[in-house]
């Protein structure tokens, strides 16, 4: 037997029919990413029941040398969970491992097993009066772990911080098969390094993220979402801190929308409506929320805002969500602009940041510069203005052929955009991780001390590169 066949056969043994596959039908609809921009081929599916599966899984990986490459939900949008094309790796899903492992009402804490759907962490937090405040438009597909590993961000950073502030404890599977568990929560803890913020953001090359323990947050009783209607992104800037100002520490979620995205939405939904009657350059999906002793303050919060709002003539038209079912439609709109984009044809996506107090004029700047020097594009900027992180996406112009045109052309304007960035101070990958997509652009633009650090750390902990290799970390000049 060759060493890849022993290894199929250990790990056969070892998992069982159920938690490991080298069937073509089981394997296959794993193999391309999300956005279906990267396909490759793999050994097999691995799919363990537990921590303990997961770490003898591991070792036997690194007794044979085979690759690893971890995987959540495969909703990321960078390529991180996809394996290469050389077909040496196998695909290690952790959607088995699904169990709510305690909660604690009180503690406003919950541990979770890497393969909780976020939607089914929020219903569970809801069920104690609580909720897990990070929700993204994956939530039905996204997991525990893939968030932990991207490091996700979402619609609700500007008031609670991206995955790493959520994160109080983690499990973590080593490349040598050893357990990391710094699972229970301390406040106080001064041993050293906090291992587990090595493992958040690190997209599955350091460790395999099994469990973690996260905080959860107060339920929301009421809330006020306003859809405005601006001249110019600057007014959107304005608008931002004068809502942070005056209700800072209500202030849930703050978006903006240019109408060309709010047109393709409007296409792409056959029921859906502008929630204004007339047609605006730019737009702010702006969230209040409210604790139980605050509701009836609520909508008067809302209706003072939007009013110092228009005395500043920063506001040209605003209405207020009537009940939830409305401010639900409201978020569906924003939540639709990039299927309503894929619906259009071709388009160079980026998810960039740049200083917060910088971001308006960065978009007011680089929109028009993008479509200039890219003739027949379209450069639209939508997203989170008050974590200064946009989705920055240039459309192809008609009649190309897609495939060719990323390929080529699409290449260009994204160097083109991540150059801007960088000039601004910014970085190219704002939440949705480097993975394999920008993994040569951050060895191109990212800071070399940086980027020896990373390689370093990758190399003590992983010398053989078991752990999704080619993903994140660009290798040295010397390799």
């Amino acid at each position: 037997m060759t060493d890849t066949a022993q290894f199929v056969s250990a790990a056969s043994d070892l998992l069982g029919d159920r938690g490991f596959s080298t069937d073509p039908e089981i394997v296959t609809p794993w193999l391309t990413d999300w956005r279906g921009r990267y396909t490759g081929r793999a050994i097999a599916m691995a799919s363990p029941a537990d921590t303990a599966e997961v770490a003898a899984l591991v070792k036997l990986c690194s007794e044979h040398r085979i690759a690893i490459v971890p995987q959540g939900g495969n909703s990321g949008m960078s390529g991180g969970a996809t394996p290469d094309k050389n077909g040496s790796a196998i695909i290690l899903s952790l959607r088995r491992m699904n169990t709510i492992r305690a909660k604690s009402a009180e503690q406003k804490l919950v541990t979770c097993d890497a393969g909780v759907i976020l939607q089914d962490l929020h219903e569970a937090a809801e069920k104690q009066g609580l909720r897990f405040p990070l929700t993204l438009g994956g939530k039905g597909s996204a997991t525990v772990g893939g968030l932990i590993s991207t490091n996700a961000g979402g619609t609700q950073v500007l008031r609670h911080g991206t995955m790493r502030a959520q994160v109080a404890g983690l499990e973590v599977v080593l490349p040598d098969g050893e357990v990391l568990d710094t699972l229970t929560p301390l406040k106080k803890d001064n041993r050293g390094f906090d291992l587990k913020q090595m493992f958040i953001g690190s997209e599955g090359t350091m460790g395999v993220v099994t469990a973690a323990t996260l905080y959860l947050a107060d339920a929301v009783a009421d809330r006020a979402v306003l859809w405005v209607g601006l001249d110019k992104i600057e007014d959107a800037d304005a608008l931002l801190k004068l809502s942070q100002k005056w209700r800072g520490d209500s202030l849930e979620g703050f978006e903006v929308i240019p109408h060309r995205c709010l047109t393709a939405v409007l296409d792409y939904l056959p029921d859906a409506r502008s929630p204004l009657s007339g047609e605006h350059n730019w737009y702010s999906l702006i969230e209040l929320v409210a604790r139980t002793d605050e509701q009836e303050q609520l909508q008067s919060w809302a209706e003072d805002l939007l009013e110092k709002g228009f005395e500043l003539g920063l506001i040209k038209d605003a209405t207020i969500a009537a009940n939830d079912s409305q401010a639900e439609q409201f978020w569906l709109l924003r939540d639709s602009i990039s299927p309503a984009e894929r619906a259009i044809g071709p388009a160079m996506q980026h998810d960039i940041s740049v200083p917060v107090d910088d971001m308006a004029g960065f978009i007011a700047h680089a929109v028009p510069t993008v479509e200039r020097q890219f003739s027949g594009t379209q450069a639209v900027a939508f997203g989170h203005l008050g974590d200064g992180n946009v989705h920055f996406h240039v459309l192809a112009p008609s009649k190309v052929t897609p495939g060719e045109w990323e390929e080529y052309e699409g290449k260009k304007i994204s160097s083109f955009v991540h150059d801007l960035v960088t000039q601004w101070k910014g970085s190219i990958s704002a939440e949705h991780g480097i993975g394999q997509m920008k993994r040569d652009e951050l060895g191109r633009l990212g800071n070399p001390v940086a980027l020896s650090l990373l390689r370093r750390v990758k190399q003590a902990l992983d010398p053989n590169d078991l752990l999704n290799p080619g993903k994140l970390i660009p290798p040295s000049i010397a390799e």
